[in-house]
Formats: structure tokens, C-alpha cells, sequence
């Protein structure tokens, strides 16, 4: 028999099998999730004595979610979930159901999907996860990206697809509020994670137990309905409606849980857009523009009085001065290497103070604006006295930035 959500008085052996050992697996996960960090100390212990793991690792995993530690999570979830199955199953072999243990189970993977599609999906729709491509990225070759980075970059080049993606994930897990909606919120939701899963896989994104987790989550939910799915999209037949099993009988219960459903669901929809919208404020270059925002590439390039020639093989003559956040500038040398700087500007006076963690000092500049697309600057960094003169390189010269959408393409345009 297969799971599903109406009431049957007995279940088969291997349903009550089944229900045992996934309402103990997906319940210790979600468990796990918020308390694992919490049971590092025997979770290494069973990490060197069960799987061998005798190097050296982090449990945070500097924001991987497939670091050494998760696979340990992973593993004590999986051999725990089988021995308290068994032991389940041998105290409790004579009850004849589960159907209310399965319609609260059901309830909770239901509000964690929820809970994490929309917080996937606002995500998305406001560009903070991936963001258009910054000045550094845009000089940087393709072949220096790593998987996981040009992931990032395809995803971060269209606003609308972004927005796309965000808003199916919305969708899902929205659906997944009512239960009469809930086989096709479950339906699209392994549709959009599966694609997140494959990217993951594919591109060495580290987010590959959390997706994979969410698909079978709802999977569980899709599989409950599994029969009229099939009838309906491959026999072509017609089917009644799902008599679902309720727990509770008070109306009133049922009257209350639909008031707080609408209401949470206005706050859910309110917060994510309020929020959303304040952290895109926060992290779009748009809104934190300074006035010598731009790349601008070095012209003449005078150390200590000596005009240094651009070699590719100079690891200090500056070949770009990235301004694109207020009081922030990246220097990327000839030899390709980054260097972060704290940049101050006072545009009144037009001069700018100059440090990075490294430096023993600050460091102070006089600049001066030629035409909005020259920039002159000249002052003291560390010991050495510096004249500079950069050249803006506009954003249209690069083919990602200047090629828009065309209804009409004669031809391929495949650069």
C-alpha cells in the first residue's frame, strides 16, 4: 500500500515500515539542522572511529553546507533513523496505523518546505543571492572561474531570470499551505529543486544534502497523491476527490487554523517584500555610488619620479583602480592580483585618504576629474611617492553589459 492521506484502519507492514523509518529520518534531520553544532564533540568521535576522518576540519564550514562535519550530520541521521526503526518496529508491531502520526508528520515537512522556498525564492526575486556581476568579475578571465562562480555569474546576469526562478520557488511552497493544493505545490517544488540540485551537483555548489533533502521532502508529499496523478496524466481518467483525513473534528479547530493560515500568509508575503527590498538597498552598488565610481585603467603609471612601463610580469605598477562601492576600492596590478583598500573620498577637497589592514599608515591623495572620464591622482602610499593617470573604461565595452534582449536575431550572436 501505498502512503496517502486518507484514513485506513490497518496498514500493511511494509507502510508501517516505511512511515517508521521516514517520519524518524526527516524529523532527525530537521532536528539535526539546528542542533548538530551542538554534538560536535561526539559526532568527531564517530566521525575518526566509524568513517576514518583523521585530518583536520571546521564544523561551521564557512557557509558549505557539505563540509566534512555535514556528512557526519548525515551519517549518525541515517544509523539512527535504521536502529530506531527496528527497535520501533519491534515494540510497536501491533499497531494496526499510523494516520495521525502521518497527517502531523506531513504537517511539519509541509511548513519546513514552505519556510525554505520562501526564503530561497525572496532570495532571488530581490537579486541577493545572485547579484550582477561586479567590476572585479567582469575583468576577470572565464577560465580563472571556479564552477561554483560562474554558477553565480549566469545566474546574477538576468534580473528576470532570477526573478523567475525566485517566484516558482514562491509559488511552491505557497501551495504547500493548503492541503487540497498541496500535490501540485509539492509537484513544482521538486520540479524548481531539482533544477537547484542538478546546479549544484554540476557546478560544485555546496548545497547539495539541503536541496536533495528538500526534493525528497516533497516528494514524500507528492507520492500521497500519487494514484490520481497518474490516472488523470496517463490513463486519462477521471478521479474523485481526495477524502483527506482529519485528526481533529472541531470545526471550529479547522476554522481558526484557515484565519491563521491567511493571516501568516499576509505576513510571510508583507515581510519577505519589506525585507527583501531593504537588503537590496543595502548591497546594490546603485544606491551606494561614489563619485568616482567606474573601473579605470592606468595610463601613466609614475613611482618615486620613475614612469614605470606596464609589464605583465610587475606585481606592483597598478593596471586598474575598481571604485565601486562608497569608501571601498580594489586595485587589480599587472600581475592580476587584488588588493583592497579603504578609499575615502572628500569631494569638496577633492582628496582621498588611502588604507588596507596591511598597511602601517594612511596614506593621503590629491585627485582631479578630467571630463568625467580621466582621472588623475597623485599623493604618498606607504613610502612611495605616486602620480597616476587613469582612463575610465566604460561599461558598455564589455559585450555582457552592452548587448541587450533582441526579439529578432538574425543570426546567433554566440561570443
Amino acid at each position: 500500500m501505498i502512503l496517502d492521506q486518507t484514513y485506513k484502519e490497518n496498514w500493511s507492514s511494509l507502510s508501517k515500515l516505511i512511515f517508521r523509518f521516514i517520519f524518524t529520518y526527516f524529523s532527525l534531520y530537521i532536528l539535526l539542522m539546528f542542533t548538530s553544532a551542538l554534538l560536535e564533540t561526539p559526532f568527531r568521535w564517530i566521525g575518526k572511529t566509524f568513517l576514518g576522518l583523521n585530518y583536520e576540519y571546521d564544523v561551521s564550514g564557512y557557509g558549505s553546507g557539505d563540509n566534512t562535519f555535514a556528512y557526519i550530520t548525515l551519517f549518525v541521521n541515517f544509523a539512527l533513523s535504521i536502529i530506531i526503526t527496528l527497535i520501533w518496529s519491534l515494540v510497536d508491531k501491533k499497531r494496526p496505523s499510523y494516520n495521525r502520526g502521518f497527517y502531523w508528520f506531513l504537517v511539519v515537512i509541509r511548513v519546513f518546505i514552505i519556510l525554505a522556498m520562501l526564503l530561497y525564492g525572496f532570495v532571488k526575486v530581490f537579486q541577493i543571492q545572485f547579484q550582477p556581476a561586479s567590476f572585479v568579475k567582469l575583468l576577470q578571465p572565464l577560465g580563472e572561474f571556479s564552477p561554483m562562480g560562474l554558477a553565480w555569474q549566469y545566474m546574477g546576469y538576468s534580473k528576470g531570470f532570477g526573478m523567475f526562478a525566485g517566484f516558482m520557488e514562491i509559488i511552491g511552497g505557497l501551495l504547500l499551505i493548503w492541503r487540497r493544493t498541496s500535490t501540485l505545490g509539492a509537484f513544482i517544488v521538486m520540479g524548481v529543486m531539482t533544477q537547484v540540485a542538478m546546479m549544484n551537483l554540476m557546478f560544485d555548489i555546496p548545497v547539495k544534502i539541503f536541496s536533495i533533502h528538500l526534493i525528497l521532502m516533497a516528494g514524500v508529499i507528492f507520492v500521497t497523491d500519487i494514484k490520481r496523478f497518474v490516472s488523470v496524466f496517463f490513463k486519462n481518467k477521471a478521479v474523485e476527490s481526495y477524502d483527506y483525513y482529519y485528526p481533529v473534528t472541531s470545526k471550529s479547530y479547522y476554522k481558526t487554523i484557515g484565519i491563521l493560515k491567511k493571516i501568516l500568509l499576509s505576513v510571510a508575503i508583507i515581510a519577505g517584500c519589506v525585507l527583501g527590498y531593504l537588503a537590496q538597498l543595502n548591497i546594490s552598488d546603485v544606491n551606494h555610488r561614489p563619485k568616482l565610481y567606474g573601473i579605470w585603467e592606468t595610463q601613466t603609471y609614475i613611482k618615486n619620479n620613475d614612469t614605470i612601463p606596464p609589464m605583465l610580469t610587475d606585481s606592483e605598477r597598478w593596471r586598474y583602480l575598481l571604485i565601486e562601492r562608497k569608501d571601498r576600492a580594489i586595485v587589480k596590478t599587472m600581475t592580476d592580483d587584488l588588493i583592497a583598500y579603504t578609499f575615502v573620498t572628500d569631494s569638496i577637497e577633492n582628496k582621498i585618504t588611502v588604507y588596507n589592514e596591511d598597511s602601517e599608515k594612511d596614506s593621503f591623495f590629491d585627485f582631479e576629474l578630467v571630463d568625467s572620464d580621466v582621472l588623475k591622482l597623485w599623493g604618498t602610499l606607504e613610502n612611495d611617492s605616486l602620480a597616476v593617470i587613469f582612463k575610465r573604461k566604460e561599461l558598455n565595452d564589455f559585450t555582457l553589459k552592452s548587448r541587450k534582449f533582441n526579439w529578432i536575431n538574425e543570426r546567433p550572436y554566440n561570443n
